[in-house]
């Protein structure tokens, strides 16, 4: 008797999806790369803005409103004047950069077969 094939899944665009609705979050262009700037501890705007080389002053105050929405930073105004606000990693931000660490260490250590395979195809397209 045959084996039935497992069923393959269906991936929903909707909100109990975790891979669009989660996942597309940190793997945009510019979250992960914040994140990992704060791994070394709180940091002001202008700070990450210098370390984050290409970001806008747009996609950088965007991307931390979403990054702060999702839970993953934490925003802190200090009274003083000028008024000094700092960004930092919160404990599940914290928790995220482990896992994400995996990848971006993967992607090191598969960065030039994968511009290898990028010129390839590209030859013959």
């Amino acid at each position: 008797m045959a084996k039935a094939k497992p069923e393959k899944r269906v991936f929903y665009n909707d909100e109990d999806c975790p891979i669009r609705n989660v996942v597309a979050q940190i793997g945009d262009k510019w979250s992960m790369l914040i994140m990992f700037a704060l791994v070394d501890g709180a940091d002001r705007f202008n700070s990450l803005k210098s370390r984050i080389i290409g970001i806008s002053q747009r996609m950088l105050t965007q991307t931390l409103r979403d990054l702060e929405r999702e839970g993953y930073v934490s925003r802190t105004v200090y009274p003083e004047v000028p008024a000094r606000v700092e960004y930092e990693l919160t404990e599940m931000g914290r928790d995220i950069v482990k896992p994400l660490y995996q990848l971006v260490s993967w992607a090191d250590k598969h960065h030039d077969d994968i511009k290898r395979s990028r010129a390839a195809y590209d030859e013959k397209v």
